[in-house]
């Protein structure tokens, strides 16, 4: 088998699908590539937000449930989303977050880059890595970040676990990660490319007999499962065959219609997925006008008015470019 390439997307909940839009689409200047419904439960949006195409390993999406409590970070799930940036775009991220009244944390050093934090309006932590070389993806020329500040796909993922030894040994012999680094009690793993999105983070976070337990409460703002990526079904099938004889209960192929997925959990409890990379997202509307119109998969069709109506009202704000 190829070793896994990276990262394909990342799911998390949100409660506001409007909130959640106007802040991914018009602050943040990720493109609404697909806006869908949850294939297990149709009453609920899916959104996917990312660049210009919907490159595999840019791609954030979201349930929006609108009764759902906020969720609390702890062990137990994955507890940041980060992205690349250029090196010289922290102060622009700095000042431009703060103008559209985001809270962002003190600017961090991480494996020698700097990093900015932040929390998304449900709560998610959000992270810009500082590199000299961002990766290259499809610019949304019609987002309001300028091109030189633009979010360039993602660069990691954290988990908070309170053991790293089996979730290593997962990623090392199983998935074709390598350990990379190690600062105090973050662990770097990355893939053996230098493709888009192949960074994963552990933070080590034992819990001691007399502590209470620090696990994650799922809820908005939580993310709900990391996907990986690779090229094809057949790799896909091999995957599956793999993890199935090393004791995961990994589960059947399912058709999410842009990509073709198998669900396991690691030994810490994160939901990962191996996703396809394609038929991508512009199987069912041109790349000109991707997110516009509420798109079913063909079994959802019979009941589209039902579904509609069931769906929170969605407007596309116009974008304001940023001079």
């Amino acid at each position: 088998m190829e070793p896994i390439k990276g990262l394909h997307h990342v799911t998390a909940v949100t409660r506001d699908a409007q909130v959640n839009v106007d802040f991914y689409r018009n602050v943040l200047g990720q493109r609404l590539v697909k806006r869908t419904v949850n294939f297990d439960s149709p009453e609920s949006y899916h959104f996917y937000f990312a660049d210009e195409i919907g490159t595999p390993g840019s791609v954030l999406t979201f349930f929006a449930w609108p009764r759902m409590k906020r969720g609390v970070r702890g062990n137990g799930e994955t507890a940041a989303l980060a992205y690349n940036i250029s090196s010289t775009s922290i102060g622009f991220w700095q000042d431009y977050l703060a103008g559209k009244g985001v809270t962002v944390q003190p600017v961090e050093q991480r494996f020698g880059v700097e990093v900015l934090a932040f929390d998304d309006p449900d709560g998610m932590r959000i992270e810009f890595v500082a590199s000299d070389d961002p990766p290259a993806v499809r610019y949304w020329e019609m987002g309001p970040i300028p091109s030189a500040h633009a979010l360039s796909g993602f660069h990691s993922v954290t988990l908070w676990l309170d053991e790293i030894e089996p979730t290593a040994d997962l990623l090392i012999n199983n998935m074709g990660y390598t350990l990379a680094g190690q600062e105090a009690n973050r662990y770097r793993f990355t893939g053996v490319s230098e493709s888009l999105a192949n960074t994963l983070d552990i933070l080590h976070r034992p819990v001691q007999p007399e502590d209470i337990p620090d696990e994650a409460v799922f809820g908005a703002g939580s993310i709900h499962h990391i996907a990986f990526r690779v090229p094809t079904d057949e790799e896909q099938l091999e995957y599956q065959s793999s993890l199935r004889a090393a004791g995961y209960g990994v589960t059947p192929v399912r058709d999410r219609s842009y990509f073709h997925s198998i669900y396991y959990r690691e030994p810490g409890g994160v939901l990962f997925e191996i996703a396809t990379e394609g038929p991508g997202f512009a199987i069912d509307e041109p790349v000109e006008s991707l997110g516009e119109n509420l798109k079913l998969p063909e079994w959802f069709e019979p009941t589209r008015s039902a579904i509609e109506a069931d769906l929170q009202p969605l407007t596309l704000n116009p974008v304001e470019k940023v001079k």
